[in-house]
């Protein structure tokens, strides 16, 4: 069984992971457009391949599967997510299974106003937000929310364009310098972040990792410490089984007066997975078996809490390339 981890970038540990799990069973493909992405040389075998806004880049991608027999397909960043779940009949036409949400799941996830339509219409707590100023102003007047606010873009990634915002005057003129802004509620409680493993065949949330964030780095998880609550497991599964999600999926919450607020959803691999697998969640064998046409048993929670992650830097020497 191969798998083909697509644009690894940095994700040197994911890639150990994965390589792990493969030991005697198959082999771990890696691509990236920079020749120097440190987690290419983890792999078995690597590519060097164009931006994936290269017209021909699907059709490489492609191709590299055929050779390498791939069984399974994935990718580490955002607007790759979109390009191989919008092909994933295609892809299923070679034998390989993107691991990745439907299209539609995906899109929603990447429009952040989307998802909060979808949050509130089906009754599931998220954190206010709104997609327009007259909505912001409004909820403003009556006291639904107040200062500060948030302002981030409607499609974004890596906490790109976040600000927060303390009066009505610098709101109104952000807004008129950039109109794809959407504005949210300013969230005082715990900021909690989620790894979660839709099963592939049955569509059941089937490992839940908790944790709470104690600091944040350029959009990720620098620092956290895990964290067991039933009541939380409880809400994230009703909410992914519901939008219909499948395999890897990070979720961003906020814990205020014991209750839980979803505030993003990243459709892949978080950069704090690491956390979640040194305390026992391997979304990595439940990938493979889900690959093998089996389903994964349900298993929320298991593992110790008080349990942190600190990141670091570090280095990678090759010799000749």
């Amino acid at each position: 069984m191969n798998i083909l981890v697509l644009s690894c970038g940095t994700r040197v540990l994911l890639m150990q992971y994965f390589k792990k799990q493969l030991l005697g069973k198959g082999r771990l493909i890696a691509t990236d457009c920079n020749p120097l992405a440190p987690a290419l040389f983890e792999a078995d075998a690597h590519y060097v391949v164009p931006r994936i806004t290269h017209p021909d880049y699907i059709r490489q991608i492609k191709e590299i599967c055929i050779k390498e027999k791939i069984k399974g397909v994935l990718t580490l960043i955002d607007p790759e997510i979109s390009l191989i779940a919008k092909h994933k009949d295609t892809f299923a036409e070679l034998g390989v299974t993107v691991l990745a949400s439907s299209y539609e799941a995906v899109e929603c996830s990447f429009n952040k106003m989307e998802m909060y339509r979808f949050c509130k219409e089906n009754g599931i707590r998220a954190v206010a937000s709104f997609g327009s100023l007259p909505e912001a102003e409004a909820a403003l007047e009556q006291g639904s929310v107040s200062f500060p606010l948030f302002v981030k873009p409607v499609c974004g990634s890596c906490s790109k364009q976040i600000q927060r915002v303390d009066d009505l005057e610098t709101l109104r003129f952000l807004c008129r310098q950039e109109p794809e802004l959407m504005i949210q509620e300013y969230m005082e409680g715990t900021e909690i972040g989620a790894d979660v493993y839709v099963d592939g065949i049955s569509g059941k949330a089937v490992s839940i990792f908790s944790k709470k964030k104690i600091l944040m780095r350029a959009g990720e998880t620098d620092k956290s410490v895990s964290f067991i609550d039933e009541k939380l497991f409880a809400f994230i599964k009703h909410f992914v089984e519901l939008r219909g999600f499948r395999y890897q999926i990070d979720i961003d919450l906020f814990e205020r007066n014991g209750e839980y607020y979803i505030s993003e959803v990243n459709p892949r691999f978080g950069g704090g997975y690491p956390h979640a697998y040194e305390c026992g969640c391997d979304f990595t064998e439940l990938i493979v078996r889900n690959l093998s046409g089996f389903s994964n048993e349900e298993k929320l929670g298991g593992y110790p809490v008080d349990v942190y992650m600190m990141k670091y830097p570090a280095i990678q020497i090759i010799k000749g390339l």
